[in-house]
């Protein structure tokens, strides 16, 4: 009788072993597939910003080329550059500042000096 009970301990403990570890099984075969997806998910970032550099460079070049054909333009019609890429700002003016006893005292104001 303690050996049946023994064995059907034994056997119970063998399925819960063998569920777990196909349990097991399936958490790594999804960590697996996840690690997987997001792999695949880097690349696509990766190739879409490298994507996005080239078009960059690309319009930069575009960028260089038309500037240089409106000066080429420019020189050819002897007109002057618009904008030379240097921005130069004008100093402001700060009006001068009037001293109290230079302002004027309009009728019915008060003298306190």
């Amino acid at each position: 009788m303690v050996i049946a009970g023994l064995t059907e301990i034994g056997l119970s403990m063998s399925k819960k072993i063998d569920k777990m570890k196909v349990k097991k099984q399936q958490v790594r075969a999804n960590h697996v597939e996840c690690h997987q997806k997001f792999q695949a998910r880097i690349h696509e970032v990766e190739d879409s910003m490298q994507a996005q550099h080239l078009i960059i460079e690309a319009l930069v070049d575009e960028k260089d080329s038309l500037l240089q054909t409106i000066h080429g333009l420019q020189e050819a019609n002897k007109a002057p550059a618009p904008f030379d890429g240097e921005w130069e700002e004008e100093p402001e003016e700060e009006p001068e500042e009037e001293e109290i006893g230079d302002i004027p005292l309009g009728e019915g104001e008060i003298d306190d000096e």
